[in-house]
């Protein structure tokens, strides 16, 4: 597997997904890496705080892409994990604020 490559050329991810990875300074294979799936989601969730961002476009698509897998071949259990992070963090978020 090449590494490195521009966020189009990874699985799951579009334009309109690598322009909002670029927006919040993730321009690449290895930035997506280096944050995680969970820390993108959540860097677009706070560029975006009104928008309702779909698990399965962004938090999935992300660690797809880190896989190189389709968003939908990621595995149920792996799904919970991810979903849980983010609810941790948000009450975590929520204890500091």
């Amino acid at each position: 597997m090449q590494q490195n490559r521009k966020l189009t050329e990874l699985k799951n991810i579009g334009k309109k997904i690598a322009g909002r990875l670029n927006e919040v300074g993730l321009s690449s294979e290895d930035d997506l890496r280096m944050v995680g799936a969970v820390a993108a989601h959540q860097m677009i969730k706070l560029k975006y705080p009104n928008e309702t961002l779909p698990v399965c476009y962004y938090l999935y698509s992300f660690e797809g892409a880190l896989c190189d897998k389709h968003w939908n071949e990621i595995g149920e259990k792996r799904k919970q994990q991810l979903k849980a992070e983010i609810e941790l963090n948000e009450i975590n978020k929520g204890a500091i604020e």
